[in-house]
Parts: C-alpha cells; sequence; structure tokens
C-alpha cells in the first residue's frame, strides 16, 4: 500500500518564498507558485477542495520575518477549480548588510493570488495571477501552464511560462522608480517507473531585464585616505541576467508505508554563479501521524561582479557585495509532523479531513568570502561571516 506522503500547501510554499525574497536583493521568485507546487505534476485529476491557514516564522541573521497565509481550493463543477491565496510578512531587519552601512528597519509586505485549473480528458491547463506589494518594491506574475498525461497515465508532461512585471522604488525616494521584466520557461516530466517508484526531471530558464540590484546596498573599495582603510559607494548590476536549472528527484515507497526522496538541482546563470544543491528526505507515518526529516546541502560560487573589497573606486564596470552573490555553502536540516485530527468515513459536519502540521529548519550558511565588519576588526583581520536561522511553519489543512 502506497503512504500518501504530505508535501507542504501553496500557502506555506508561498510565505517561505516571500522571506527567502527578503534575504537575496528583494528578487521576486514566486513564478508559477500556484502552478506548479512543490512535489510531482499529475494532469488528469483536479486538486481537491481544500483551506490552509498557516503562521510562518524566519529568525536568523538580525532579521525576523513573520505572518499569517491563507490559501482556499474550491472546484467549479467537474472540470474547473479555483484557488485563492493570501499572507503577509511583516519584517524586522538588523541584517549584517544594514547594521554596516544603514540603519535597521521594519516594514509589511502583502501579496496575494488567484489561479484557475482547467481539466480536459487528459490535460490540465491552469492560469494564474500572483501581486505583491511594499513600500518599496510592486512586482506582478502571470502565469500559465499545461499538463498532459500519456502512455495510460504514467508519464506527465508538463510546459510552463510566467511573465513578470517588477517596480523597485526607494522610501526614502519617491521619485526614485525602476523596472525589472521577467520571464520563466519551464518544462517537466514526470514518469511512474514501477510501483513503488515516481521520478521527475525539470527544466526551466528564467531571463531577468532591467534594474537587478538593491538601491540601498553599497560596495567597499580600498581608500587609503579614510580612518578605517575603506569607503563605499554604491553598487551597480548588469541590467539582464539569464539562468538555467535541471533538477531531478525520485521518491521511492518503502514496503512499511513510508518514503524516501532524493534530489538534486543545477544551477548556472550568466552572471558565472553556478549552483548544486542535493537533498535526501525519509518521510513515516504512524496511525495519524506522518513525521518528516529533511537534509538539503547547497554549494555556490560567486558572481563575477562580486568582491568583498574593491581595489578603488569604480574598479568595474559592475560590481557587488550582496553576501548572497557571493561564493557560500549552506547547510539545512528540518524536521517535521503532521497530525490527522479529523478523519474516517464520516468527518466532521462539512469537513472530511484536517491535518495540522508543524515544521522547524535550521539553516547555516557559511560565506567564503564575504567578511563581517560588524566584528570591529581592522582591514584584511575581519572574519568571514555565517549565518544560522531557524524557520518555523505551523499550519492547518482542511479537506470539504
Amino acid at each position: 500500500m502506497r503512504v500518501a506522503v504530505k508535501a507542504p500547501p501553496a500557502a506555506a510554499v508561498a510565505a517561505i518564498s516571500g522571506a527567502v525574497m527578503k534575504l537575496v536583493n528583494r528578487v521576486t521568485t514566486v513564478a508559477l507558485g500556484l502552478l506548479l507546487t512543490a512535489g510531482y505534476t499529475h494532469a488528469g485529476v483536479l486538486a481537491e477542495d481544500r483551506a490552509d491557514v498557516l503562521y510562518h516564522l524566519y529568525d536568523g541573521g538580525g532579521v525576523t520575518i513573520d505572518g499569517p497565509s491563507v490559501l482556499v481550493r474550491k472546484q467549479v463543477g467537474k472540470n474547473v477549480s479555483l484557488v485563492g491565496n493570501y499572507y503577509v510578512d511583516m519584517v524586522s531587519s538588523a541584517s549584517i548588510d544594514v547594521i554596516t552601512t544603514a540603519s535597521p528597519y521594519t516594514e509589511e509586505r502583502t501579496q496575494w493570488s488567484m489561479g484557475m485549473d482547467y481539466l480536459r480528458g487528459n490535460t490540465t491547463m491552469s492560469v494564474a495571477y500572483t501581486s505583491s506589494n511594499e513600500s518599496d518594491f510592486d512586482a506582478k506574475t502571470y502565469s500559465f501552464s499545461v499538463s498532459q498525461d500519456m502512455f495510460g497515465d504514467l508519464t506527465t508532461l508538463t510546459l510552463s511560462y510566467a511573465l513578470g512585471d517588477d517596480v523597485v522604488g526607494r522610501a526614502d525616494d519617491p521619485s526614485f522608480e525602476r523596472q525589472n521584466d521577467r520571464q520563466h520557461y519551464g518544462i517537466g516530466l514526470t514518469q511512474i517507473i514501477s510501483r513503488n517508484l515516481i521520478s521527475s526531471l525539470n527544466f526551466e530558464t528564467i531571463t531577468d531585464e532591467g534594474f537587478l540590484n538593491n538601491p540601498y546596498r553599497s560596495v567597499r573599495y580600498a581608500d587609503a585616505a579614510s580612518e578605517v582603510g575603506y569607503s563605499y559607494e554604491p553598487e551597480l548590476y548588469p541590467n539582464t541576467r539569464t539562468s538555467n536549472a535541471l533538477g531531478v528527484r525520485a521518491k521511492y515507497y518503502l514496503p512499511y508505508r513510508a518514503a524516501i526522496e532524493g534530489e538534486y538541482r543545477y544551477f548556472t546563470d550568466t552572471w558565472e554563479i553556478d549552483g548544486h544543491t542535493a537533498a535526501l528526505t525519509y518521510i513515516h507515518p504512524w496511525g495519524p501521524w506522518t513525521f518528516t526529516a529533511k537534509y538539503r546541502y547547497h554549494d555556490q560560487t560567486g558572481a563575477s561582479f562580486y568582491s568583498d573589497l574593491f581595489p578603488r573606486s569604480e574598479a568595474t564596470n559592475f560590481r557587488g557585495r550582496d553576501k548572497e552573490l557571493s561564493p557560500l555553502t549552506s547547510n539545512t536540516f528540518k524536521l517535521g509532523a503532521s497530525y490527522e485530527f479529523i478523519g474516517g468515513a464520516e468527518g466532521w459536519r462539512f469537513i472530511k479531513k484536517g491535518t495540522v502540521t508543524a515544521s522547524i529548519d535550521f539553516l547555516q550558511v557559511d560565506y567564503h568570502e564575504f567578511s563581517d565588519l560588524s566584528r570591529g576588526a581592522l582591514l584584511g583581520d575581519e572574519p568571514l561571516y555565517s549565518l544560522e536561522a531557524d524557520v518555523v511553519q505551523i499550519f492547518f489543512s482542511f479537506w470539504y
């Protein structure tokens, strides 16, 4: 008997994506969040009617991000499923970037999404719209995908496209407004290999054009006239970026109803960043409980225009000191548990099933070429920066 392995709901995925967006240069990465949720895509079947209520918390590196999220999905007739999602990120930041060049700040980001799936035979067509707003960044994403079951429903092919329109501003300058246009192309193939083994292969390309750097961030350069030996100037990025990623995932259902999942992803872009990500997950059901343990490893090279300390002012055409563009290695260990408190043949009133899920991620990142200037060390003696953070999710799911 196969175990029904639970993936995080789209509300949870979206909320954690929000936290990541804040930390990595405010680049919106929500594309296809409603269309292609984490896991294996299956055309020919509409998602069940479901509601998720989530609280998420990110705490680490001087940054705290938390807030609620609500997602509701409902079928209309036999061929249409509608979905809506709303969530909030409340941010308090005194990160290493902030305390060395600016003042701590707080702000709020809100996002709402709506989408529709249409099923016709073995084909599922999906459209979605996402809007994200904060004081100095607005993002809109339009997305579309088509999934087709083939060969006796053993193979699923998915094609996807998303168009993003971002507006970057500055909280201290109402006249500052820059555009960023994003396009996201994806193709995925899911294959049921045997009764217990399922695998997927996914390839995606993302193109960005416009203002891609952070309007607040600065780079530092050697300056003998400065008391500390260096000064700051605004960072300057290329106005285009193309990234490609290839991922493979396999899930094997063990004889005692548990499952093990392995995945690998290779990333490369025109900024000369190469990244390798590998993860291993174990899922174990026990009565009404489902326990999850996951380990994730990520390693990447730095961008071609990144430097912790430039030799002089305007030393290169492009320059950046975002720690996420430096060479880095991260390790994440996740523990999660889900409990089914409503179930059985009768359910409870109009609710067929209800679950509560809690998880915590322990994140550790070592930046190989980013100095920790908060230590007050002399130039050349600064220690490298490392980050430790916890990501907590608690959400309730109801099927009706």
